[in-house]
């Protein structure tokens, strides 16, 4: 396994954990500070600390699976 790979996981009810040598900017180009090698991206929308996660989801009860709906494409949208 290359370890050089970025790799993005969807946890079920839960974040994005991201892996991997990446760099995070805002909508702007403005990068994001990241001090961590596993960074959890929120995914419920309720974190007070986004776009990082603060396990609000649990709190709130937020449901997704981890992988993608039934009948989605995993293919990127054009």
């Amino acid at each position: 396994m290359d370890d050089a790979r970025t790799k993005i996981t969807p946890y079920r009810n839960g974040p994005y954990l991201i892996r991997g040598p990446f760099t995070m900017v805002d909508q702007e180009g403005n990068e994001i500070e990241v001090k961590r090698r596993v960074v959890a991206l929120c995914r419920c929308g309720r974190s007070q600390s986004r776009p990082f996660c603060d396990g609000t989801h649990k709190a709130i009860r937020f449901r997704a699976e981890s992988g993608p709906a039934a009948g989605a494409s995993a293919s990127p949208r054009e």
